[in-house]
């Protein structure tokens, strides 16, 4: 019964649409129609600039920390990871807005923050290794994924490569818009300068 608690306290943390509150109370926008659509990190930087997209960052990579202490915080021996998954699964697809979420890499990052720091290293030292040599925000969102799934093929166990083969299945449906961009040649890179014309002044001065 309590492992159902956590996951459900993960799910509902991850749910808490930052992007989304940000520019609905701020620049008076539903981000989810600009940009690339993502209601993330990148999109939020893309759309609404630094300031805003920090505050997102941080959100959402502290209720992604949150969900995995969560075990620790309710004296279950459940396995972090899961409840991060949940959390993740939670910003993905959140309740509070209509299931419409982003792609989880800032949540993600907080839970492996929280739970193994080299898993975070490796994770996000391919994230931006891999946008660099590509330009695509993407291939580094996916490569996230493949990272998890490689390092816990060489940890005890195989509760966590079943955890991290869920979470790339889980990046690969959530960037297929993107793959298809991709073929089609329609993607951005992320050093295509018409990017800068996404950008959204605030409520304030308009």
């Amino acid at each position: 019964m309590r492992i159902i608690l956590i996951l459900l306290i993960a799910y509902l943390l991850g749910s808490i649409p930052s992007a989304l509150l940000v520019g609905k109370f701020v620049f008076n926008i539903d981000i989810r129609r600009h940009g690339s659509n993502n209601p993330g990190t990148i999109n939020t930087l893309r759309v609404l600039g630094k300031k805003a997209a920090i505050a997102v960052l941080l959100v959402d990579a502290g209720k992604g920390a949150l969900a995995a202490l969560l075990p620790a915080l309710l004296s279950s021996d459940m396995d972090p990871l899961l409840a991060g998954l949940a959390a993740v699964i939670g910003h993905c697809f959140p309740i509070f807005a209509g299931f419409r979420g982003g792609k989880a890499i800032a949540t993600t990052a907080g839970v492996l923050l929280a739970t193994n720091v080299t898993m975070f290293i490796i994770a996000y030292l391919a994230f931006f290794g891999v946008m660099f040599i590509t330009k695509y925000v993407f291939y580094g969102s996916i490569s996230v994924g493949l990272a998890l799934l490689i390092y816990s093929f060489f940890t005890p166990g195989r509760e966590h490569e079943l955890i991290f083969s869920i979470f790339l299945l889980l990046l690969i449906f959530l960037h297929r818009s993107n793959i298809m961009n991709y073929i089609h040649n329609k993607e951005p890179k992320i050093t295509d300068k018409n990017l800068k014309n996404d950008r959204i002044p605030p409520k304030t001065s308009a």
